[in-house]
């Protein structure tokens, strides 16, 4: 094991017991909810995993230590405290070297899921290839980590406020497969529909964990998105969210808004134009990943055992 990566008791003896596990982003946390609801939400996450017979295994870097499996302080003390910065690829070895703590991304999970030799991600959306990228040049390191490190991250789809139609198109040209839970349809976050297809279409855990059985021991290195769209009861409506979205992306030009600030903006600001239907809508997707990817994890061991 990487002298820097640090298990937590649990997570340790579910990993050499060969027993699911499933890593959780720590991201969502210090940047996801207010306090306290962003605790709230991860302790549910982590009991969603639970549940299906999974250990989770929320990922951090804390005091310079890359950490899989956090404790309830832990989780606290991420949600309490303002200011804790987000920890992608680029950051690990600036936060390590400095003992600091930080949050990760998606791309800083699989990192550190990776090195802890852990399969199955739940988070609740991937980032992309964010809009007018073509001048800003704006897309997220989640692509790339998602074309390199050997983790499948189950998801609600891409963020509704990316441009989706590129960021598959990204993903089709790193080899990343895209494989939509009981959908035809890659999922946009807030909403069950984006306009565009999935690689394919898989209609059980057993058979999500074949295809990504097949892609790792065949030598194909690199991870996977497993889309899972939001439960209809809980999605908001294609139109309004389109609108919504629309009047977020406005002000943040206005303001001048950019880099790796603009998504927390705009998910801040689309809180605000939902009346903060979109803060349980996110909790609701996020939960639903987290059981899927538990569901993955088991079937996986079965049938890589």
């Amino acid at each position: 094991m990487n002298q820097y990566v640090v298990l937590s008791p649990e997570v340790a003896g579910a990993l050499e017991a060969g027993r699911p596990v499933v890593a959780l982003e720590s991201t969502i946390i210090s940047h996801g909810f207010p306090y306290p609801s962003n605790v709230e939400c991860a302790r549910a996450s982590e009991r969603a995993v639970r549940e299906e017979g999974a250990v989770p295994a929320t990922v951090a870097v804390i005091d310079g230590a890359l950490r899989v499996g956090l404790s309830d302080t832990e989780i606290e003390m991420l949600g309490a405290t303002p200011g804790i910065p987000k920890a992608s690829r680029r950051d690990l070895p600036v936060l390590v070297a400095a003992g600091a703590t930080g949050a990760t991304t998606v791309a800083g999970t699989m990192v550190i899921a990776a090195l802890a030799c852990i399969r199955l991600f739940a988070t609740g959306g991937i980032g992309g290839v964010h809009r007018g990228a073509e001048r800003t040049f704006d897309i997220s390191a989640d692509l790339q980590e998602l074309a390199h490190t050997s983790v499948a991250v189950v998801c609600a789809g891409a963020k509704s406020v990316l441009d989706i139609g590129l960021t598959l198109e990204y993903l089709e040209t790193y080899g990343v497969p895209v494989l939509g839970y009981r959908t035809d349809e890659f999922p946009a976050f807030y909403t069950r529909e984006s306009g565009h297809g999935v690689d394919a279409r898989l209609e059980s855990p057993e058979e999500v964990a074949a295809v990504l059985k097949a892609k790792w021991q065949s030598g194909l290195k690199g991870g996977a998105v497993i889309a899972n769209p939001i439960a209809s009861e809980y999605g908001l409506d294609p139109g309004r969210m389109d609108q919504v979205v629309a009047e977020a992306l406005r002000k943040a030009d206005t303001l001048g808004v950019h880099g790796k600030d603009v998504t927390p903006f705009l998910l801040a600001r689309i809180h605000e134009l939902t009346a903060g239907a979109s803060e349980e809508a996110n909790k609701q997707l996020v939960w639903a990943n987290a059981r899927l990817a538990a569901r993955i994890a088991a079937a996986l061991g079965t049938a890589t055992s």
